[in-house]
């Protein structure tokens, strides 16, 4: 099965970067520009003739490649990925927050006939296709705006995966061809990830489903049927067992788990059933497939972990840490939210409390740090 996620970091790190009050690293996509560059254009020459080789039209090809461009921007973005390093429990503090699971539980209702079909043919459970859709795109608010022929054009050109976003760029104008959609509407992330969920033009071409019946597969419309039916297409090609769990925290699921994971210490022990390695094919990563379940199951109305990870290095809880981000906010010193995940936000804001105050500017959190707050 194709891997939806080789070409990035992974929601690991894309979500934090994204969606975290400690970030603040991400241009928005909104901002880039194609502008000229001759050595673009003389690889785009080349791989038009390439291209048709492939069963590409050379109406497809013109179309696809008028107003397309260079992107300096993504070549940045793809240079500059950083490895962020995170504890499972902040991880979780932004993958199941608070707002992600209310919002989760109102998309569950506002879609529940459509969900209801969905699960009903594909047999995976439909809070799980909620929680994948909360995951990649926040419910659809962050489905990506860069251009995606530009995109993988750019990296194709770019060599560093030359090979890998060149067959992005093929099926991309396959995807074109078909009347999927159009080279204006094909839309994603810096790297190719279309729609509500994400997918990339290889995925799409592989798992992507017409659930709406209108004769196209379309993850870029408002309307997230299209994407919500192929995230359980792809799941359950994937091997979904009908009605077993993911997993759970340990005491709270019935059966014989697959393994007991406990990814971080203190915290809860996992148990995990064959579903949640079917999560990791959407995305490979352990912390991914707990937030994707953990998620669905607080969408569910399920409770959180009871076992607590306890404080962390500095002697803060993830309580304190929230406690912290809204005291700072309070005495003027904003931390873009409260969600007791320390990054760059916090870190500026902590810093300028500290100058403010003829403290040592450090910019990191502590116990005397929340006192002097009055905490």
């Amino acid at each position: 099965m194709i891997n939806r996620r080789i070409f990035s970091l992974g929601l690991g790190s894309t979500l934090l970067a994204a969606c975290s009050t400690g970030s603040s690293t991400n241009t928005p996509a909104s901002r880039m520009q194609a502008v000229p560059n001759a050595g673009w254009d003389a690889w785009v020459a080349g791989f038009k003739g390439r291209a048709a080789a492939q069963g590409i039209s050379q109406t497809t090809i013109n179309t696809a490649f008028r107003g397309a461009g260079y992107l300096p921007d993504v070549i940045e973005r793809d240079r500059n990925q950083v490895e962020f390093k995170r504890s499972l429990e902040d991880y979780l503090a932004i993958a199941a927050s608070d707002e992600r699971i209310e919002t989760g539980k109102k998309m569950l209702v506002r879609h529940a006939g459509t969900l209801s079909q969905i699960e009903a043919k594909y047999g995976v459970d439909k809070e799980v296709i909620v929680a994948v859709w909360g995951l990649e795109s926040r419910y659809g608010a962050r489905r990506g705006d860069v251009p995606v022929v530009s995109a993988v054009s750019t990296l194709a050109y770019d060599g560093r995966r030359g090979a890998f976003f060149e067959k992005q760029l093929v099926a991309a104008l396959k995807i074109i061809q078909d009347g999927d959609t159009t080279p204006a509407n094909m839309t994603g992330s810096w790297a190719g990830a279309m729609g509500h969920t994400q997918f990339i033009p290889t995925s799409y071409l592989a798992y992507a489903v017409d659930f709406t019946g209108d004769g196209r597969r379309d993850i870029w419309s408002e309307d997230p049927t299209d994407s919500l039916a192929s995230t359980a297409a792809y799941l359950s090609r994937a091997g979904w067992v009908r009605g077993q769990p993911w997993g759970g925290e340990v005491g709270t699921v019935s059966g014989t788990p697959a393994a007991v994971l406990q990814p971080q210490k203190p915290g809860p022990r996992i148990a995990v059933f064959r579903n949640f390695q079917v999560i990791k094919r959407y995305n490979n990563s352990d912390s991914y497939a707990i937030g994707v379940g953990h998620l669905s199951d607080r969408i569910a109305g399920g409770p959180p972990f009871q076992v607590s990870f306890g404080p962390d290095a500095t002697g803060l809880t993830l309580e304190d840490r929230k406690d912290l981000q809204r005291r700072l906010t309070s005495a003027g010193y904003d931390t873009q939210g409260a969600d007791g995940v320390i990054g760059n936000n916090t870190k500026s804001a902590i810093s300028a409390y500290q100058r403010a105050s003829g403290l040592p500017v450090t910019g990191e959190p502590s116990v005397a740090l929340l006192r002097s707050l009055g905490g």
